[in-house]
């Protein structure tokens, strides 16, 4: 029951502004980062649950620590959210578009507050790692991840850096689709995952990625 309740609360408790800051929305021009964590998923209550969501938990897992939101930005479909890690400034970020089309508002975004690509953290779901796994790279192929491909297209590189949750993939004969669209386990497993992959965006923002790397590969799965 713990597992189950905290889910449910990081999926609908943590995840947005009050309604009257939706209406207004943040100033992009007042924005400023050193930083971009960004957590890849769907929108919607329907999605909420999913293996594909499993960024956007991580970013609300991030963001609870501190007890703070996200709130939406005017003019962009996206939401933020200002981290501080020691003395160095990240916004957490959240798509408000659909998988497939992730970079749309992430990458004008960047551009605009001129953060360049080794400096964006994505967090997302892997289907080559085991369920429960954390794994941290820079670049890559996409590995037929269409949020990663769209990322790559707008960004003009993929030399972004990753924190790869593994969601593990179905059995043979199986549908990816049907698969990463399909609810997460709520076990402790899965819990752990979704925190280290929190504490590993925040690490690469304090130490690099290098000695993130050594951290979170070190740990036990």
């Amino acid at each position: 029951m713990p597992v189950l309740r905290d889910l449910f609360t990081r999926l609908f408790g943590r995840d947005s502004a009050p309604s009257s800051q939706k209406a207004a929305g943040l100033d992009p021009a007042n924005l400023s980062a050193e930083w971009l964590i960004v957590g890849l998923g769907n929108p919607g209550a329907k999605y909420a649950a999913t293996r594909h969501n499993v960024g956007y938990m991580a970013v609300d897992d991030l963001l609870a620590q501190a007890g703070d939101v996200l709130e939406p930005v005017r003019g962009h479909k996206l939401s933020v959210a200002s981290f501080t890690v020691e003395d160095t400034t990240a916004l957490v970020v959240r798509s408000h578009t659909y998988m497939n089309l992730s970079g749309d508002p992430i990458a004008p975004l960047a551009e605009q507050l001129g953060v360049p690509a080794e400096r964006i953290i994505v967090i997302h779901d892997e289907l080559d790692l085991p369920s429960g796994t954390v794994r941290l790279k820079k670049g890559g192929n996409e590995n037929g991840h269409n949020g990663l491909k769209s990322l790559t297209e707008r960004l003009g590189t993929r030399d972004y850096l990753r924190v790869r949750v593994g969601i593990g993939r179905p059995s043979k004969g199986g549908s990816i689709p049907e698969w990463v669209l399909a609810p997460v386990d709520a076990s402790p497993e899965f819990e752990s995952s979704i925190a280290t992959a929190a504490d590993a965006a925040r690490l690469i923002v304090a130490e690099g990625l290098s000695k993130a790397q050594n951290e979170i590969h070190s740990r036990v799965k």
